[in-house]
């Protein structure tokens, strides 16, 4: 009893520190981010893992507290002496007893006190609480997971139409070159230069196309989704940029965070540690039953033709008296734990505010950073047709077109990748808070 519940304890300790199979058929060809974390917390493998511990756990507790009923067994043994036993009697030594003894009988406990019944029973709450905040832990992980790599998944996308938008761009100047090449008003030098550019941005489009591949594979796995299944993302830009914001004056509240709450739950498993030894003190009882047909006979075919009957009832107490003052240090040995455990929960409390501050700074300076870039994309492009009708009157040169059309790219490009990590320092600083929820 005592071992198996500290495996159990062991178990969700262990989790402190760190299956449903999908069908092909059950897919999403057209996902939305909460379709995505909805189908990820039905068919991820680890929240299948943690389902699958809780029961582990129930059935583990209700097997330590099937020990508060009545234990009944049926024992049976039949026994052939080859040679009888010898007793001295009146002065001699005289072999007596039968051939053949066999036993049938039937006994029974009941438990009256036993400390270790008693900590199953009222650690058993306890132990269920914990298992499920381990998988509440797992949910968590696995929405922020999705959710990033969503974003992600979106963010080479968008990376993928600015970069056709620039092959589109960089045709165009690469056939207004070679016009101006061929009409004598420029050399080939231009021409040459916009098929560099030309040729950069789709080798750069290639490794973006593959890096996409990637990353769908890598949500896939994070979702429990098969590969063989079709899988596209559905997003509103609109209401993607809406989503950036959210209340920055928010307070922290501990209990919100499911590390503090199994932290808790722990230390309140170690208070019914500490209460076990205490218990160590206390007697154990129980009362017994015990009804038997025994059989005598020297012949083996006349063995059972009669029973011989006897029966008793009785109480049992254990009353621990001396052992080496084993109980007393472990008593004092739980204690510590349970102190130690008071300094887990205050470093605990201070992380998470250092969680808070750093992700809500970082998320600030994102927001500031993607303002900016959306101001300087529109610069961007106002600049970019400016110069690019200034080079085909003959005022400016191609190299003022190229640093032009690079400006451009590149400030569309951050503008996506700035856009990414806001939504990813948010998706952190709503963790940091323990309202990252679905």
């Amino acid at each position: 009893m005592r071992s198996e519940f500290l495996f159990l304890v062991a178990l969700i300790c262990y989790s402190l520190k760190g299956f449903s199979q999908s069908s092909p058929n059950d897919s999403l060809p057209n996902a939305t981010l909460p379709a995505c974390i909805q189908y990820a917390l039905i068919h991820q493998p680890h929240i299948q893992q943690s389902l699958i511990d809780e029961k582990i756990a129930q059935a583990t507790i209700k097997t330590k507290l099937a020990d508060w009923f009545p234990q009944i067994s049926l024992d049976a043994y039949y026994q052939h002496n080859i040679k009888l036993p010898t007793n001295f009697f009146n002065g001699a030594f005289i072999a007596n007893g039968t051939s053949n003894i066999s036993s049938i009988g039937i006994s029974g406990t009941q438990n009256i006190f036993n400390p270790d019944v008693l900590l199953a029973a009222r650690s058993s709450g306890e132990i269920k609480k914990a298992y499920s905040q381990i998988t509440d832990s797992t949910r968590i992980g696995i929405i922020s997971g999705v959710s990033k790599a969503f974003y992600d998944v979106l963010l080479t996308q968008k990376q993928l139409s600015v970069l056709d938008e620039d092959i589109v761009r960089l045709d165009r100047s690469l056939k207004d070159a070679y016009n101006q090449y061929q009409g004598g008003i420029v050399d080939k030098t231009d021409y040459k230069r916009a098929t560099i550019s030309l040729n950069n941005a789709k080798a750069q489009r290639k490794q973006e196309q593959d890096l996409l591949t990637s990353k769908y594979f890598y949500l896939r796995q994070l979702m429990g989704y098969p590969d063989s299944a079709q899988l596209q993302l559905q997003y509103d830009s609109t209401q993607l940029e809406g989503e950036i914001r959210f209340d920055t004056l928010q307070e922290i509240n501990y209990n919100n965070r499911i590390e503090y709450q199994l932290l808790q739950t722990e230390k309140n498993l170690q208070q019914y540690n500490l209460k076990y030894y205490k218990w160590g003190y206390l007697p154990s009882a129980y009362v017994y039953g015990v009804y038997n047909f025994g059989y005598l006979n020297s012949d083996f075919g006349k063995l059972y033709e009669r029973a011989f009957p006897n029966s008793n009832v009785g109480v049992q107490v254990n009353f621990p008296i001396f052992q080496g003052t084993k109980r007393t240090y472990q008593v004092r040995a739980a204690r510590w734990q349970v102190e130690r455990l008071d300094w887990d929960i205050a470093s605990l409390q201070s992380v998470i505010r250092t969680e808070y501050e750093q992700s809500l700074a970082l998320y600030k300076g994102n927001l500031a950073n993607y303002n900016a870039l959306k101001e300087n994309v529109q610069l961007a492009t106002e600049v970019y047709n400016v110069i690019r009708l200034q080079y085909q009157q003959g005022i400016k040169t191609y190299l003022d077109v190229i640093v032009a059309e690079s400006d451009l790219r590149t400030s569309q490009l951050n503008l996506y990748t700035a856009l990414y990590q806001l939504l990813q320092s948010k998706i952190d600083v709503q963790k940091a808070l323990g309202t990252l929820q679905q």
